[in-house]
Formats: structure tokens, sequence, C-alpha cells
């Protein structure tokens, strides 16, 4: 009989092997934790996965959407004010024009996953976005007076360019997510965390970019980011496609959308839709006439391009500490009095643009760009409140076989409620004579958006009362599922994966 004492390792032993370690390990003071710790992170996973991959999602997420964006959104404020001298309610119209492609993710999304391209599902679809995007912003920056249609025909393609891009990326994390599963999180992390610091960069130097080279010049800027995600086309490390039999593709696009209608039919799934497409149409969005309000010189503070950059650079600021905030203390609420007090708060912040627009700051002492960064940290803080626990929601309705796809489809209905909402805000400022160098009824349009913005309240009984753990979608639709269910290996499941659009964060930023 062996005695348990023999079993373990005399405590002298076990010291002197934990000193050994320590001796062999790397010294790190903080900052190299600071530094190192993360390029070990990137390290492990460019081997787990593959460099490339690692490289299109920092492209896609931190260049291409994070920095590219913030770039793109200041440029295009100034080209259609400055450049194309439009009304704010005609730039806000031109606005939605742009965003139409993210409303259709779905479609590039079954493209890139039933129909492959010379052999391959992802490699031409970004490449693909990569030539979209570097003509259209070359044709803008380069002609002398280009027409308005044809620059708003051009903007658009540059926007189809990024969606097409950032859908591509995500059915590759989805692929990866199933291939290295205990490695989903950090690619999770991974697409937030560049996206956000992007981001960040991008708004900080927007200003300074416009001042330097002009809205025109920051478009031929974006061509690098563009020509980066064609160039993850060409090194992104993925096998082949062999003996793909084309004629199945509109039996799969058939069976996609029947699967898509049959769960939307049914109450639990398409009032939560009802809502969340409402609770974006009635936050009209009047960002330009608020635009053109403080950079004019005469109704507004007159801010430069670079204070404006600078002021922007707060958005993404205050989305990383409502996301802080929403995981450490909010996402074990239910879902209806979540979005309650999410949806009043973001009534009350616009009070903000109220106070701000009435010069009632200044009567209280508090400066004009004080005063808007908290706006703007406060409004999109809130923004995003509203929005994680409405991606948590999403995904809870979707079905089982057709998660990705399915997910993609509620993502569209969100972006049309955007796109509505900006149209909305352009009539609005039409209708109240918001014009270039008009401003007197600029306080009634932002009084009637905080008006609007509380009125889904009355709409929150189509929110289940669940919590976030909650499955909420109908027993027919989980049974159905499973009997149509098969076992498969990782490598198989991640062969024949529809499309996870692991969402993009600029709903709430437009």
């Amino acid at each position: 009989m062996v005695e348990v004492e023999n079993l373990e390792a005399p405590k002298e032993v076990v010291e002197v092997e934990v000193e050994l370690v320590l001796e062999n390990e790397p010294k790190r003071g903080c900052c190299g934790w600071f530094f190192l710790t993360p390029i070990d992170w990137i390290k492990m996973l460019s081997t787990e996965t593959h460099w490339s991959f690692v490289f299109g999602v920092v492209v896609v997420y931190g260049i291409s959407q994070g920095l590219g964006g913030a770039l793109a959104r200041v440029g295009t404020e100034y080209y259609m004010k400055d450049v194309q001298k439009v009304q704010p309610s005609e730039a806000q119209v031109y606005a939605g024009i742009t965003s139409i492609p993210w409303i259709v993710k779905p479609l590039w999304g079954l493209l890139t996953d039933v129909l492959p391209i010379f052999g391959y599902r992802r490699r031409p679809y970004f490449m693909l976005a990569g030539f979209l995007g570097v003509t259209s912003m070359l044709l803008v920056s380069l002609h002398g007076k280009l027409h308005l249609a044809l620059a708003v025909l051009s903007l658009t393609a540059g926007s189809a360019g990024v969606a097409i891009a950032d859908v591509t990326i995500d059915a590759c994390v989805a692929q990866n997510s199933i291939i290295h599963r205990s490695l989903a999180s950090d690619m999770q992390s991974l697409c937030s965390l560049t996206s956000s610091i992007g981001a960040l960069v991008g708004f900080s130097v927007s200003g300074i970019f416009v001042h330097l080279i002009g809205p025109k010049g920051v478009f031929g800027l974006l061509t690098i980011p563009a020509m980066l995600v064609f160039l993850v086309g060409t090194l992104l490390d993925e096998p082949p496609v062999t003996n793909f039999n084309y004629k199945q593709v509109n039996q799969k696009f058939a069976d996609a959308g029947k699967a898509m209608w049959t769960t939307l039919k049914f109450p639990l799934v398409w009032r939560p839709c009802l809502y969340m497409y409402l609770s974006f149409v009635l936050s009209l969005d009047i960002n330009e006439g608020l635009f053109y309000w403080y950079t004019d010189s005469k109704a507004g503070p007159s801010f430069s391009k670079e204070t404006v950059g600078y002021i922007l650079s707060v958005g993404p600021v205050g989305s990383l500490l409502a996301a802080i905030l929403y995981q450490n203390a909010l996402k074990d609420y239910p879902f209806r009095d979540l979005l309650f007090w999410a949806q009043l708060l973001s009534g009350l912040s616009g009070m903000l643009d109220l106070m701000l627009v009435l010069r009632w700051n200044l009567m209280f002492g508090i400066p004009d760009f004080v005063a808007i960064v908290i706006d703007e940290g406060v409004s999109k803080m809130v923004g995003k409140l509203k929005w994680m626990p409405l991606l948590v929601l999403s995904s809870r309705l979707c079905p089982p076989g057709i998660e990705g796809t399915f997910f993609a489809l509620l993502m569209s209905i969100d972006n049309a409620g955007v796109l509505s909402s900006s149209w909305g805000g352009g009539l609005l400022l039409h209708i109240l004579k918001v014009t270039r160098t008009k401003f007197h009824n600029l306080w009634l349009a932002i009084l009637i958006r905080n008006i609007l913005r509380v009125a889904p309240l009355c709409l929150i009984f189509l929110v289940p009362r669940g919590d976030q753990d909650s499955t909420f979608l109908p027993a027919e639709v989980l049974v159905a599922s499973k009997e149509e269910e098969t076992e498969e290996s990782p490598e198989e499941e991640a062969k024949n994966i529809e499309l996870v659009p692991l969402v993009n964060n600029n709903v709430n930023d437009r």
C-alpha cells in the first residue's frame, strides 16, 4: 500500500522548482508588461490561427473601419459642407444613402458563403472590397468638380467596399472560432480592441488632416486602407474549394430565405424586431444640422477642423466606458428594464444639445468646448448602453442552423432603422427651414427629436420580459432545428459554416 506522503513532492523541492521558474522567466517592469504582454498575445493568436488572419482583423477592423471610418466621417461632413455646398437636410439624406450597403449585409454574407470565386470563398471578396474602395476614393479625390450625384455614388461604393470587407472578415472570425473554440473570446477581443483604437486615433487626427489637405485630400488618404484590404485578399491563408457545384447556389439562397421568413412569422420574434426598428426610426438623426451649427462663425461657436476631430474622439471613449459598465454591472438585468432606462436616458441626454444651441451653457459659465465634449461622451455612452442589450437580444432570436444569416438580417433591420432615422431627420430640418446659414429653428428640431426618442417607451411591451440568459425562440423552431442538425467535426463545421456577422459598432455612432 502506497502512502499518501510518498505521492507528494517535498516542500523544499517545490520551492526550488518555483525559484528556478521565476529565475528563467523574463524580467518585466510595468512598461514591459504593458507592451510585451499584448505582443505575446498577438503572437499566440498568429501561431494558433495564422498570421494572415490576424493581419486581416487588424486591417479591416482597426485600419479600414476604425481609422478609415473616422477619417471618412469627418471628411464627408466637410466635403458636403464646403465642396458640394449642400444644405444640412440634403447632407442628412445623402448620409443615409451611403449607408445602404450596410443594410444588405445578409446578401454579402450569403455570397461569401455559397458562391466561391475562382475556387476561394473569402480572398476574392477582400480583393473586390479593396478595389471598390480604391477606385471610389480616387474618383472623389482627384476629380476637380465632381457632380453631386456621382460623388454620392462614389461614396456609396466606398461604403460598400468597407461593408463587404467587414462581412468577409466576420466570416473568417466565425470559421476560426469553430476550429479554435478556446480562442473565440480572444478573437472578439482583438476585433473590439483594434476597432476602438483605430477610431480613437482616427478621430484625433481627422481634423488636422482636413485642415492641412482638405476633405478631398482625406479621401485620397482613404485609398491606403482600401489597398491594405486588397492586400489581405492576396495574403490570406485559405484552402481552395474543389469540385464546387454551382447549380446548388440558387437552392441554398432559397433555403436560407425560407428559414428566415418562417422564423420571422413568430410573434416572439417579430415583436422585438419591430421594437428595435422603431426605436431607431424615432431617434431622428439631425447630426448634420448640429455640425453646420457648431462650425458656423455667426450662430455657433465656430469650432475649427482640428477641434471637431478632438471632439469626435471623445465618442469612442464614451462607448468604451459603456461597454465596461455593461459587462460589470448591467448584463444580468432583464431586457425590458434595461432598454426602458436606456431609452429614457437617450431622450434626456439630448437635452445637452438643446442647452448648447440655446447657449444656456454660457449662462452657467461652461465653455462651448467643454459642453460639447460632455455632450459627445454622454450621448455615445448612452447609445452604446442601448445598443449592447439589443445585440444580445438579437443573438437570442437566432434559430440554430441559420444563426449567422439570421443575425445579419436582424442587423440589417437595425441599419434600415438608422437609414430611416437619417432621412426623417433630414425631412425635419427641411420642414423647419434649417439651412447652411439659418439656425433659428434648430432648437425646435432638437426638442422634437428628444420627445420622439422617449416615444418608444410606449412600445416597450414588445420586448420580452426575460433576462439576458433566457431563450425566446418558439419550441417549434428549436425542435425543427434539432431534427435537422447533424454531428460534424470542427473542421467540417468550419467548411459548412454560414456567415456569422459579429457586429460592427457603428450603428450607434451614426
